[in-house]
């Protein structure tokens, strides 16, 4: 727009200075320039490149499809599985809790037979649920230790406190042949995991520390120097070992503070 009217201005000052200029050539200034059509294009719609092979619906080759129906099915059989043993975990955890609070009394300077009683009670139940367990483990042969770890942990607070009860009894070490015995575990395809009873034995070994203390308290003064002695005994059959750095090396250094403590109240009561 500012463009005609500057246009004009400029013709209309060379018509005053020169008036033979034609005026058709003023209506030549007056037209707007010229601007091409505007092309209009359709939308973009992407097409899956699947669904245009397929015809409008994406569908996977058949060897492709009958893998992951495989997998399918596989997946739904295992968690069946892991259903039915953790039922069989729930008794176990169950079972051990039972145990745990009847031997707590241990620490109140209750006689061994007083204390011991409700917990032996428990030792045929846990038989029982370790047979279900084995049961169900032999369904699927040679997977043990694809399942294993739904009742690791249980195992290992059982070993714990079946050896903290042999021990309150005979002042020695369950065997890893007779916790196996006691839970009823002798088949070749469902045994007693050996790192499962050595981390076991280092979680019984946590509760000597506290036994000595409130045994001292209750005037058993020669209690100190027969745990000190099981425990000397016991952590250097431990350094027979090659531990790796996990778990069960965590633990192991954790009986070095436990025998640290209970030789602490034994030199205190030696003086």
């Amino acid at each position: 727009m500012k463009s005609a009217f500057r246009n004009c201005y400029l013709f209309t000052l060379s018509r005053s200075l020169n008036p033979n200029i034609p005026s058709t050539l003023f209506a030549l200034h007056l037209i707007p320039p010229h601007s091409p059509p505007s092309i209009s294009r359709p939308p973009f719609r992407s097409v899956s490149p699947i669904a245009s092979m397929a015809g409008g619906e994406p569908h996977a080759p058949p060897q492709l499809e009958k893998q992951f129906e495989d997998f399918r099915a596989q997946l739904e059989e295992s968690g069946t599985l892991r259903d039915r043993i953790r039922a069989v975990v729930m008794e176990i955890e169950s079972s051990t809790r039972l145990i745990h609070s009847g031997l707590l009394l241990v620490h109140q300077s209750r006689s061994t037979p007083e204390v011991l009683e409700k917990p032996k009670t428990q030792i045929a139940v846990l038989k029982e649920l370790y047979n279900r367990l084995a049961e169900i483990v032999r369904e699927i042969p040679g997977r043990y230790y694809r399942y294993h770890g739904d009742w690791k942990s249980e195992t290992q607070t059982v070993v714990s406190l079946l050896a903290f009860m042999h021990w309150l009894e005979t002042g020695t070490l369950l065997l890893h042949t007779e916790a196996e015995e006691t839970l009823g575990l002798k088949g070749s395809e469902f045994g007693l995991d050996v790192e499962d009873y050595l981390v076991g034995i280092c979680f019984m070994s946590n509760e000597l520390p506290r036994y000595v203390v409130n045994q001292v308290t209750a005037g058993d003064y020669d209690c100190p120097r027969k745990v000190m002695k099981f425990l000397t005994d016991l952590h250097a059959s431990f350094r027979l070992l090659n531990l790796r750095n996990d778990f069960l090396r965590k633990k192991f250094d954790g009986m070095k503070y436990d025998l640290r403590r209970v030789e602490e109240v034994y030199y205190d009561v030696k003086i």
